[in-house]
């Protein structure tokens, strides 16, 4: 019998790591892709920003949904998600030929991108208390891991002049892999709601309470808002302010991602009951690189910057999520983890229009200081919104009829 339990705990575990590799080598293959597609659909450059803004028109209200699906249908749920996500990549890169297209291609990849988000991260919070092994962090590390690799091998991919689809395909096979793992390694929802019974008999699981969750989806958001800002902006920035070269300024964009992956990686032990210290120390790091950035003479400066605001914001939602890993009951995990998402994903969407308004007003050194002056914001909210967030540890309601 323990080794039974520990062998579906290894593949719940390895479930979220194939999942997180699946949702990272899809964005990486289409941040790559990106001027192909913008080339094949003719568009001009205002056009394709206009189109972007359909990922998150799908992504937002499939976020609010999945998680309720996942609480009620279980693992099927998330193996659909990430088997959608990967057929919607090789259905993009085919179809998307104008503007409506790419459009309504956008809006679709968004919505199964934000399921697939959703489930994945309640799939690692489960594997994480299940097994009591550092699993939100180092899947998410997985994530950056491949969206660094993936998106050079579509780089060299698309330098071949191989087919836009052929990546995309990689991607599809990966994410049916990790459908596939996850319907025979999940629990079913039924075992779930039987082990919340038994582990809540003083206090039955009935509806869950939202309010004590918002404070920890805007911490989310602010944690986004900066991390979004330096992977859409550090190569315009080494381009307009540093004058690097077009073979340089790449570098920027893959310095921060790269010391993201690492950091995730190195942080894995790190316990949630030290989240409060992981979030200050953090926060105050991206503060620092920010200001690095903002003020550096040359491109080498600028990446130490970078590789300090990456080691900052590595820490912040992972933490987080381990929050919520922790204290909400099983069969609540989806809607929690759909709350937190989604208010934190508005702060993804957010933070490169953010930098671009403060831009425009105050030039990218300016949107810069903006930027550490978000990550301070967020190094000044933490201990109180923690405390609000604290209720979320009894994250439920009296029974009631739902």
């Amino acid at each position: 019998m323990k080794e039974h339990s520990i062998a579906s705990h290894r593949g719940l575990e390895a479930s979220a790591f194939v999942a997180f590799a699946a949702f990272g080598s899809f964005w990486g293959v289409w941040g790559a892709s990106v001027p192909r597609v913008q080339d094949q659909a003719g568009l001009s450059d205002g056009q394709l920003g206009f189109a972007l803004l359909f990922v998150g028109a799908g992504a937002l209200p499939a976020m609010l949904l999945a998680g309720r699906a996942l609480d009620r249908w279980g693992p099927k749920v998330a193996a659909a998600a990430m088997g959608l996500l990967g057929m919607v990549g090789v259905a993009l890169a085919i179809t998307a030929v104008s503007l409506p297209s790419l459009c309504v291609g956008l809006t679709i990849a968004g919505a199964s991108s934000g399921a697939a988000d959703v489930t994945m991260n309640a799939v690692a919070g489960r594997a994480e208390k299940d097994t009591g092994r550092p699993v939100i962090a180092r899947a998410h590390g997985t994530f950056s891991s491949l969206v660094v690799l993936t998106s050079l091998g579509t780089g060299a991919a698309a330098a071949a002049a191989w087919p836009l689809a052929v990546p995309f395909c990689a991607v599809a096979a990966l994410a049916a892999t990790a459908g596939a793992t996850m319907l025979t390694t999940l629990p079913p929802r039924q075992s779930a709601h039987r082990e919340d019974m038994m582990s809540t008999a003083l206090s039955p699981p009935g509806r869950l309470r939202v309010l004590p969750l918002l404070p920890l989806g805007a911490l989310g958001a602010l944690a986004f808002a900066c991390e979004n800002a330096h992977q859409s902006w550090s190569a315009v920035f080494a381009e307009d302010e540093l004058n690097a070269g077009a073979g340089l300024t790449t570098v920027a964009p893959a310095a921060f991602a790269g010391t993201v992956a690492i950091t995730r990686f190195a942080t894995g032990q790190l316990k949630t009951t030290h989240a409060q210290t992981i979030m200050l120390v953090g926060s105050l790091a991206a503060a620092c690189g920010a200001l690095l950035i903002a003020a550096a003479p040359t491109l080498l400066v600028a990446l130490l910057g970078l590789v300090m605001a990456g080691a900052g914001t590595a820490v912040l939602f992972p933490a987080l999520l381990g929050i919520v890993s922790r204290d909400v009951e099983e069969s609540h995990r989806g809607r929690a983890t759909s709350v937190i998402s989604t208010v934190s994903y508005l702060g993804f969407l957010l933070g490169p229009v953010y930098v671009g308004l403060w831009a425009d007003a105050t030039g990218l050194r300016g949107a810069m200081t903006a930027v550490a002056a978000l990550a301070a914001v967020m190094f000044l909210l933490t201990p109180p919104l923690l405390d609000l967030g604290g209720p979320s540890r009894k994250a439920t309601l009296p029974p009631a009829c739902e």
